[in-house]
């Protein structure tokens, strides 16, 4: 699932704006967020810095966290804190949607969709759902506390009959539209459910998990395409929980080796794979929650893309950029081991940026090598996920582009209001 883009403007930069596109599991960062913040937000900062965007979506899961009730207080002052640093002195328009009330059991997704916009794009617009109309984004809005008033974005928490394993879900997608420089796109914010056993994971391929997320994601795409909205190109990024085929991860970690299969009340709830021979050396350890194997780290980590089937599964619905760095999921939560994974589930791509074929063809530009498909903070702790961007050139559409002179100029003020910052 590769895209191949085409689009190129006569003009080069002055024919398009670079987007950046960023999606963040922020479930450990509230857990701890005195001591992550600042290193996830260095971070963040540092690739802000380089790419220099001018439109920039952050799609956010888990706001607030697992403990949620408490970890909620601690949202706004990380919205506050993203906006108040030097490196977003030129970014004077931003857009935030917050789901943040839990109480709301049948409703809460936890999702947070984060826009700004830089001071050189002209007349940005986000889209009213209600009067199906665009309005003109200007100054800092944000609905942090009063998601219930705002008519700018779509929401829907899925439901239970989908994970019928979970006792509390907050699953679901949130969606906004935007009109910039002439293009319109749909930005969509999803989480789908994880792989709640491995023993159950590792039987088959498609998984029970995979089949169920497969089914929810489906239902989005369905909506997108058939609701009472205008059909446009769009980027789907978020959470998936796409698995590798743990089935095969399994069988290629442990093909000499045998299996002690351990059972409580006629299931298995452990298995353990030692190496054929005199040597007794344990190749894998797997139960529920625990993913044990000495050949698998960030390091040693492409040779897991041949197991990472899931989303061949809507090739005919979306694209991807090529992949080139390491599983984005789990890392250690030690502030001391962000480079390293947690030995509690197979490492995966869970964390991912698609876009329809329609945004390929029509939007992204590729003709300047501006394109990049990366984590953020690969070599620090960024929390159990991290996170993963893509960053293109966005088409403008034509009548719509922004003169080359104020451009330029905005550009150096840009650059001088940029220095060095310790965080």
């Amino acid at each position: 699932m590769e895209g191949s883009n085409n689009k190129s403007g006569e003009n080069g930069h002055q024919d398009s704006c670079g987007v950046l596109l960023v999606t963040a599991n922020l479930g450990s960062l509230f857990e701890d967020l005195d001591n992550m913040m600042p290193i996830w937000l260095k971070a963040f900062y540092k690739v802000l810095q380089r790419l220099q965007p001018r439109f920039v979506a952050i799609h956010c899961q888990e706001v607030g966290g697992k403990n949620f009730e408490t970890g909620m207080n601690l949202v706004n002052n990380f919205i506050e804190t993203l906006f108040g640093s030097e490196e977003m002195r030129c970014y004077r328009r931003s857009h935030v949607v917050m789901d943040k009330n839990y109480q709301a059991t049948d409703d809460f997704t936890a999702l947070g969709n984060i826009y700004f916009i830089h001071d050189s794009i002209a007349s940005p617009k986000y889209y009213d759902f209600k009067s199906k109309e665009f309005r003109e984004c200007e100054g800092h809005v944000r609905y942090l506390d009063n998601l219930s008033q705002s008519t700018s974005h779509e929401k829907m928490k899925f439901p239970k009959n989908l994970f019928p394993e979970s006792k509390f879900s907050r699953k679901g997608f949130l969606r906004t539209r935007w009109c910039i420089n002439g293009s319109i796109f749909d930005l969509i914010n999803l989480h789908l459910f994880h792989d709640a056993s491995n023993v159950i994971a590792m039987q088959s391929f498609p998984s029970t998990y995979s089949n169920k997320r497969k089914k929810a994601l489906l239902a989005v795409l369905d909506r997108l395409e058939n609701d009472q909205h205008d059909k446009v190109p769009y980027f789907v990024f978020g959470d998936f929980n796409f698995r590798l085929d743990t089935h095969d991860v399994v069988k290629a970690l442990t093909t000499s080796a045998s299996g002690e299969y351990i059972k409580e009340d006629n299931d298995v709830v452990k298995v353990i794979f030692t190496e054929n021979g005199n040597s007794g050396k344990v190749v894998l350890t797997l139960e529920k929650k625990k993913f044990e194997a000495s050949e698998i780290s960030p390091n040693k980590a492409k040779w897991l893309l041949q197991f990472d089937k899931e989303a061949g599964s809507f090739s005919e619905h979306f694209l991807e950029h090529e992949k080139s760095f390491a599983p984005s999921y789990p890392y250690s939560e030690d502030m001391n081991q962000g480079e390293d994974y947690m030995q509690t589930r197979v490492p995966s791509w869970c964390d991912r940026v698609f876009y329809s074929k329609s945004a390929n063809e029509s939007l992204i530009m590729t003709n300047d090598n501006q394109a990049e498909y990366e984590v953020i903070g690969a070599d620090v702790c960024m929390g159990d996920h991290k996170p993963v961007y893509l960053h293109f050139s966005l088409a403008n559409s034509k009548g719509n582009n922004i003169s080359p002179l104020r451009n330029a100029m905005l550009t150096i003020l840009y650059m001088c209001t940029l220095g060095p910052r310790v965080i």
